[in-house]
């Protein structure tokens, strides 16, 4: 019961600032990203790949350090004091939130001076500033575009030629549990820091500024701290296979405890592409409030299935709600929690099945606004019903 009402992640850092990542059975799963991390049709990369190697399958961290190095960038937001602080957005601490000075890290993918960074590292910010490497100069630099959903935004600077050092991106849909990782950033101010580890596990997911989830998001060990956000986690040929975002902590300690998450870098190739397309990134919407269902769930609540997801809510005049999805109608107190019961069950997805509320996230993640979705749902005890739901665009906020 405690996993359908509960997140396992509980409180997690950012790695400029202090989050909550939980993730309730009201988790906003059907309102998630549009296709920012498809796994397929890898565009090409943006950057040369990385050349002067001893090695044609991998480098030591000083050597990644040493090439990569020079494209990092050291990001300094100044912004304006708030008096008070969203509830939408936990990405708010002392380093970088309240007015001053915030500072962060980010990356060149380019010869024409675009940088990828955390959306929340550069949020509200009246002027941005950027040093590159090892320079002491800052070049001031403009915001082309943010997408809070996915926590990336796309700057640029107006760099000489000679002094810009794209760094390479790769495949993050290629990356293994147990890779060798580097990550380079300004933990805490302490600019052109270097650690090192391992990708610790894969397909995970963290909350973006705005409430909905970041999905296929990988996790490591090396070292990550307030001031890494925005920066690079990078491969042990020297590509860049993710932006290290979020670090979750434990016993009040504020620091990192070994479990860092990076937005994988397909995704933020993606929202950087539609950004500069576009001017905007829209993502699917389903318009569903729901929770996971176990054997244990299904026992507890004498639930016909004991996997799929249980709908809480329908959101009023969304997708969901238009194709004939029907939410729960009785309140119900479980372990201390308010859950809706009586909604339909979705079992399958375009005809695959449904094991957990996870698999209707990924589901929706792959797809585009205006894209159709089959939903397979089971109502009451017995009655099976296929809807099909026309995605539609995500609003700005999870509320």
């Amino acid at each position: 019961m405690k996993s359908f009402l509960r997140t396992p992640f509980g409180s997690a850092l950012l790695g400029g600032a202090v989050v909550a990542a939980f993730f309730a059975i009201a988790i906003s799963a059907g309102w998630i990203d549009s296709k920012t991390t498809t796994t397929t049709a890898i565009p090409a990369p943006l950057t040369a790949p990385v050349a002067d190697k001893e090695s044609e399958d991998s480098s030591t961290v000083n050597q990644i350090y040493s090439h990569d190095g020079p494209g990092v960038a050291f990001i300094e937001s100044t912004e304006a004091p708030e008096e008070t602080s969203s509830p939408l957005n936990p990405f708010e601490e002392g380093e970088s939130r309240g007015g001053g000075i915030a500072t962060g890290s980010g990356f060149l993918i380019d010869n024409d001076g675009h940088i990828l960074t955390n959306n929340h590292v550069v949020e509200g910010a009246t002027k941005v500033e950027v040093r590159l490497g090892s320079s002491d100069t800052s070049h001031e630099a403009e915001v082309v575009g943010a997408d809070p959903a996915t926590d990336v935004a796309l700057l640029k600077v107006d760099v000489p030629a000679g002094q810009q050092h794209p760094l390479s991106l790769g495949n993050s849909a290629k990356v293994q549990v147990g890779d060798p990782v580097v990550a380079i950033g300004n933990p805490f101010g302490l600019d052109r820091t270097v650690t090192a580890g391992i990708v610790s596990a894969l397909q995970r997911q963290i909350q973006a500024p705005n409430g909905f989830s970041i999905s296929h998001v990988i996790q490591t060990d090396a070292a990550i701290n307030p001031g890494n956000s925005g920066g690079p986690l990078i491969d042990s040929e020297g590509r860049v296979i993710g932006i290290n975002s979020q670090i979750q902590t434990g016993g009040g300690n504020d620091g990192n405890v070994g479990i860092g998450f990076a937005v994988p870098i397909n995704t933020a190739r993606e929202v950087a592409e539609q950004i500069e397309q576009n001017g905007e990134v829209k993502h699917a919407f389903l318009g569903i409030n729901g929770g996971s269902v176990t054997p244990a769930v299904a026992k507890a609540l004498k639930l016909p299935v004991d996997k799929g997801v249980l709908i809480n809510e329908v959101v009023k005049d969304g997708p969901a709600d238009k194709a004939g999805v029907e939410g729960g109608d009785t309140e119900a107190t479980i372990e201390g929690a308010k859950v809706t019961l009586g909604g339909d069950i979705i079992t399958e997805v375009d005809g695959k099945p449904i094991n957990s509320m996870e698999d209707v996230i990924n589901s929706v993640n792959s797809a585009q606004p205006g894209d159709k979705m089959e939903l397979t749902l089971l109502r009451g005890h017995d009655e099976e019903k296929t809807v099909t739901v026309t995605l539609g665009v995500r609003p700005k906020s999870a509320e």
